[in-house]
């Protein structure tokens, strides 16, 4: 039942994305807002000034950014603080968290140019190499999100599915996948860096980044427009295919068997408690998809699709508002974490409680030393010790 009312929810989901899509398409041209250059200077269309204005460029998206860095840095900085001077023991669960935590942080920080960027009216002041980076610290985050959950969910459907394998605690693999994950990220992200990403408005003041294409006059009236967006076309459609819908399907097909695996099961104590815990990590990551990778991929997908038929999507709006979501993975990230881990869950609740490592060990050691009593099914002990921040 559960994996039927994943498949539902998927299907919806996209089906819902396609039809807002290609609702009302109208000619036009560009990634993203079109603008047309003649003889040296650009003219923009009057759905130019209208969105570069509106309230959902600046407003509704810096508040979601500002949400983003509020929630996602303290909480990805506390998890990489965890795995790194907390876990004592190292596994490949720890290892993929921990990357996905830093890819995380690494986007978070760069949020405040964003924010600032909106709030000043779409208006860029930081140079077209900050933009390059914010936009390759963007993409490379949703990218690198995707293929470290995929690892995330395999390793856990492997753990719950073979717990006497070795392989379950091969940390080897586990790195040389992480670094091959950096590699194609680094590797993968470095055409954004090769076409110019800011666009200067005279007739608006501003500066955009990431938001205007500039197209020839030529083109503009031979309806050959996507000559002039051809390369970010073919660079999003290979990276949807790669890193999104592949790895989609091999997220599924892992939590599909994971939830064969735990019905087989019995569902007494501890592969009770494993069982449940699997459930939320599958809604948890289904969630993540929903909100942040679905959409803005999908949209991806489609926005182009329409400029290679020298189509413009009026659905612009909802286009960069899906983008804008995806970054909501770093908030939701820290909860696959949790679910994933039960000794991430045991260091984030002794960090809060401000416990040292010292308290900790100390107050294991005294419950390991306490004697059961079946009559009043309770531990009791000769020596109690307490510790408080």
């Amino acid at each position: 039942m559960a994996v039927t009312a994943t498949y539902r929810i998927l299907f919806f989901s996209v089906f819902m994305v396609f039809v807002w899509a290609e609702a009302e398409p109208a000619k036009g041209r560009g990634r993203g807002l079109p603008v047309v250059l003649d003889k040296g200077k650009l003219f923009t269309e009057q759905v130019v000034t209208d969105t570069l204005k509106s309230s959902l460029t600046t407003v509704f998206l810096p508040i979601i950014y500002i949400i983003v860095f509020a929630l996602g840095l303290p909480s990805n900085a506390m998890a990489i603080w965890v795995l790194l001077f907390r876990s004592k023991k190292l596994h490949p669960a720890a290892i993929y968290m921990g990357n996905l935590a830093l890819a995380d942080l690494m986007f978070v920080i760069w949020t405040p140019l964003k924010i600032a960027y909106h709030l000043k009216g779409n208006n860029w002041t930081f140079g077209e190499g900050m933009c390059k980076v914010l936009v390759g610290f963007f993409y490379g985050n949703m990218y690198c999100s995707i293929l470290f959950i995929t690892c995330l969910s395999v390793q856990r459907y492997w753990v719950c599915a073979h717990p006497l394998s070795q392989q379950r605690k091969n940390n080897k693999f586990a790195i040389i996948m992480s670094v091959c994950i950096w590699i194609f990220i680094g590797v993968s992200t470095t055409p954004l860096y090769l076409y110019k990403q800011t666009v200067e408005l005279s007739d608006l003041n501003i500066t955009t980044c990431h938001d205007v294409n500039v197209i020839s006059l030529e083109n503009f009236k031979s309806g050959n427009m996507f000559l002039d967006v051809q390369l970010p076309y073919y660079y999003f459609m290979v990276m949807a295919g790669l890193v999104f819908f592949i790895p989609m399907l091999i997220i599924i097909a892992a939590y599909i068997l994971l939830l064969r695996s735990l019905g087989n099961s019995t569902i007494e104590g501890s592969a009770g408690k494993s069982r449940q815990r699997a459930v939320v990590l599958i809604v948890t990551v289904l969630i993540t998809f929903l909100v942040c990778f679905i959409p803005s991929n999908v949209m991806l997908v489609v926005h182009y699709s329409l400029l290679r038929n020298n189509l413009f999507n009026n659905g612009y709006g909802f286009y960069i508002t899906t983008l804008c979501l995806a970054s909501l993975n770093s908030c939701l990230d820290p909860f696959i974490y949790y679910y994933v881990s039960e000794e991430f869950r045991e260091h984030v609740k002794n960090t809060l409680l401000c416990r040292s490592s010292r308290t900790v060990e100390r107050m294991r050691v005294s419950f390991r030393s306490m004697k059961y009593s079946k009559s009043t099914n309770t531990y009791t002990s000769s020596k109690t010790e307490s510790s408080t921040c």
